[in-house]
């Protein structure tokens, strides 16, 4: 959380003797809390962005973090986690279908169906290409996985890899560059 309208508060504060009540409108010290205060709002605004675009990827992990405690700690088949990514690529489905069957004959598909829509097919389009996963099928990875507290930082640290609907297991980076 930024803190500059506070530090800034303080040391007006400070160099008035402990009144900052008493600011004229357009005074100097009125415009440092202001522009203090865009500061502060800006920087927020970019965290909160950033957290709505690192998300999908906890989420991700958190799934597949799930599937390895389920499993004792211990590292999954290829087979097993090609089904891991295809039971995460149709979670929507249920939720699809429920919008689906709500909607009246007839009328347009509604915004939320839209948007489910969208994410099933981006999933599956990342999954032709390359699905970005953690790695599963090593002890030590597993391991590491299983020991994730939920930060985005701890994700950098982990080895990932991009599973192909194809078979095919490539090396990866975190947090992915692009579309793949």
């Amino acid at each position: 959380m930024p803190k500059t309208v506070e530090r800034t508060r303080k040391a007006i504060a400070k160099k008035k003797g402990g009144s900052i009540v008493a600011l004229h409108e357009n005074s100097r010290n009125s415009k440092r809390l202001h522009r203090a205060q865009g500061r502060d709002e800006k920087l927020e605004k970019l965290a909160a962005s950033r957290k709505k675009n690192d998300r999908p990827h906890i989420e991700r992990a958190a799934f597949f973090q799930e599937a390895i405690k389920q499993n004792g700690g211990q590292p999954l088949e290829r087979t097993v986690i090609d089904d891991l990514v295809k039971t995460y690529i149709h979670q929507y489905d249920e939720e699809l279908d429920e919008v689906k069957k709500a909607r009246r004959p007839g009328r347009p598909a509604s915004a939320r169906e839209d948007l489910l829509k969208m994410k099933v097919a981006s999933l599956e389009k990342e999954y032709q290409n390359g699905f970005l996963v953690p790695v599963l099928d090593v002890k030590e990875d597993a391991e590491s996985l299983d020991r994730w507290e939920g930060s985005w930082s701890y994700l950098t640290a982990m080895k990932w890899v991009r599973v192909s609907s194809a078979g095919t297991v490539q090396p990866s980076s975190f947090p992915p560059r692009g579309d793949h």
